[in-house]
């Protein structure tokens, strides 16, 4: 493998994109540091050390601390994920979306567009709550977050925030072009990994000041080894079904007679599932930070503790739900089994049309719940890690997930490019499969 990395650098192509990825990555952490104008850097960061389990932390986990830090980037490229999200919602039911998505380069391009129009309001809309909502902290806190409060500073945050998202979603669509990987992916890969080296650094600190044993970071590093291993296990994890090509005489050519396979992932949903989840759980806390005085609000809230066994029961069974949801709206059988027999395929046994939709629904419902049921082991964890064990830095469910996934699928671009030019690749014997985001 150290040889595969090595040949790497030999590839000038690759070479370059690397070097691009790496430098565009580079700014967009410089872009972090840079603060927006008009507030208080110091006070939001007090008061956001105490929304770790709502939506504010869970969102400034996406964009590496950048919105805690309220710098131009805090809204991140969560905007322009919400946008696409949503158009892939809408797709199975707007019929105008459907002809999009069956017209090719020039539909994607379309949907392109459009995904970069719902980023831009989306983001403002966002931005404008966030600027009330810093105002009101004035109010609620009794320090100046915002040092100028008024309708000049909501329009200026409101632009400043909306431009930082578009040059974010700009910086992505430059790696995906001229880098190496998904672009948008590997912005938030490097958020999430921002957060965990000052973490270790941490974690380091508490070994050598006596208050954590050897004993126990040793057990925190195997175990955090193991997750990471089971991840990739179910993350390439696939159900191939056989298709067999009929033959097809067109003129003096054969057409078809090859044998394939259909590959269903055992993770189609990939981390949606859990972010739709986390959001979920999460509406509670976040409202109870709007109405700090109610009684209310703070009885409903004292059911979503994140270390009791019914918010991580209720947790896992959101995370299997939407993971079945997603999964339904990404993969249609219907639409597989009747392209396949359009072009004079067929499942071997199995008649082709409805019964074969019916198969393919049958497989991917069996391969989808162990799927969701492990991921949602994996999302409920570091909430037992930390009531049981007493650990305080663990992977959080989602931010290991996108990790783990946006590595995977960046190294197999990268043996892609080396088996193209006949090097070996990464791995002795298979190939490396990624998966989108």
């Amino acid at each position: 493998m150290l040889e595969s990395f090595q040949n790497t650098f030999k590839i000038k192509e690759l070479r370059n994109r690397i070097f691009f990825t790496l430098f565009i990555l580079v700014i967009y952490r410089l872009g972090g540091h840079v603060p927006s104008p008009g507030i208080d850097a110091v006070s939001l960061k007090q008061f956001f050390d105490t929304q770790a389990g709502t939506l504010f932390g869970l969102y400034d986990m996406f964009v590496g601390g950048a919105f805690q830090k309220a710098t131009v980037f805090a809204l991140g490229i969560m905007p322009y994920i919400s946008a696409s999200i949503i158009l892939q919602l809408l797709s199975p039911v707007i019929p105008y979306f459907q002809k999009l998505r069956k017209e090719g380069e020039e539909g994607r391009r379309k949907i392109t567009q459009y995904t970069r129009y719902g980023t831009v309001v989306l983001a403002s809309l966002q931005a404008a709550g966030v600027a009330v909502y810093l105002q009101n902290l004035n109010i609620s806190t009794g320090t100046m977050v915002v040092t100028n409060p008024g309708m000049g500073f909501i329009g200026l945050t409101i632009l400043t925030l909306t431009a930082g998202t578009i040059f974010i979603m700009w910086l992505g669509e430059q790696i995906t072009e001229r880098g190496i990987g998904n672009g948008i992916s590997l912005i938030i890969f490097a958020g999430i990994i921002a957060r965990f080296i000052p973490a270790v650094i941490d974690e380091i600190q508490l070994m050598v000041t006596g208050v954590r044993s050897v004993f126990m970071e040793i057990f925190i590093v195997v175990f955090l080894v193991a997750v990471v291993a089971a991840i990739v296990l179910v993350t390439r994890a696939q159900r191939r079904i056989p298709v067999q090509y009929a033959k097809r005489v067109v003129g003096r050519k054969i057409y078809g007679g090859q044998s394939t396979h259909l590959p269903l992932s055992v993770n189609t949903a990939g981390v949606i599932p859990i972010i739709f989840a986390q959001a979920i759980m999460s509406a509670p806390l976040t409202m109870s930070s709007f109405f700090p005085n109610n009684d209310f609000v703070a009885s409903i809230v004292s059911y979503f503790d994140p270390y009791a066994i019914t918010y991580n029961v209720i947790y896992g069974i959101v995370i299997i739900f939407f993971a079945f949801f997603y999964t339904a709206i990404v993969i249609n059988p219907v639409e597989l089994a009747d392209n396949m027999k359009k072009q004079g395929g067929f499942i071997p046994g199995i008649r082709p049309g409805k019964r074969t939709a019916d198969y393919i629904d049958k497989t991917l419902t069996r391969i989808t719940l162990p799927g969701a049921i492990f991921f949602a082991i994996i999302a409920i964890m570091p909430n037992f890690l930390i009531s049981g064990a007493g650990v305080t830095f663990y992977f959080g469910g989602t931010g290991i997930l996108i990790v783990v996934g946006v590595a995977l699928d960046t190294l197999q671009q990268m043996e892609s490019h080396l088996i193209m030019r006949h090097y070996d690749g990464f791995m002795k014997k298979g190939r490396i499969r990624g998966r989108s985001m």
